[in-house]
């Protein structure tokens, strides 16, 4: 009895390394690919904020997205991110502030200044796009990250469209860490476990 639920379990461990292994590829696959068209609005995935400055992942996403929105991909930004450990400014605001500064209207910014994981994004993105009568969306992220986002979104009923942010210096296998960290996060989400 014993031996045999050390094979099962030795079984469902190969099939979920299995599994992550040809979602990673899938992912890798995917970061290389901009599949920016006209939408609704553009949505700019929260990352670290620095005391009211935006991390420079944070800084790239937006910078993309600012780009995306002058080429008149979309007529409005919806930037997200809650407070990540920082009392006094959420990531949403500090993405709708940085914009601003660049000329951005504030008129066509929306915040969403609760989210905490990329699963809250979703659910908070979907909700206000659902509110506002928004129907497609170019989400800007980082390349690893959009695979996910996108199938996420889709889920909720979004047609969503990823834009990964240019990749800033990563060492190859650090990226293939951080595809793999994803897969597991997609997989985990595909059977109802949201991290």
């Amino acid at each position: 009895m014993k031996r045999a639920a050390l094979v099962l379990l030795a079984a469902a461990l190969l099939a979920l390394a299995s599994a992550v292994a040809v979602v990673t590829v899938r992912i890798r696959r995917f970061a290389r690919f901009d599949e920016a068209r006209a939408a609704d609005v553009i949505v700019v995935l929260g990352a670290a904020e620095y005391h009211g400055r935006p991390s420079p992942v944070l800084r790239a996403r937006l910078d993309h997205a600012l780009a995306l929105y002058r080429a008149r991909i979309a007529p409005r930004l919806l930037t997200t991110g809650g407070a990540g450990g920082d009392p006094l400014f959420t990531e949403g605001e500090v993405g709708r502030d940085y914009l601003i500064r660049r000329g951005v209207a504030s008129e066509a910014i929306i915040v969403e200044e609760e989210a905490r994981t990329t699963a809250d994004s979703v659910a908070a993105v979907s909700e206000i796009m659902r509110r506002m009568n928004l129907r497609t969306c170019v989400v800007v992220t980082d390349g690893y990250h959009a695979y996910r986002c996108k199938r996420m979104l889709e889920a909720r009923g979004v047609a969503a469209y990823s834009s990964p942010r240019p990749p800033g210096p990563m060492d190859e296998a650090r990226y293939w860490r951080l595809c793999a960290r994803q897969a597991l996060g997609y997989l985990l989400w595909r059977v109802g476990v949201v991290i």
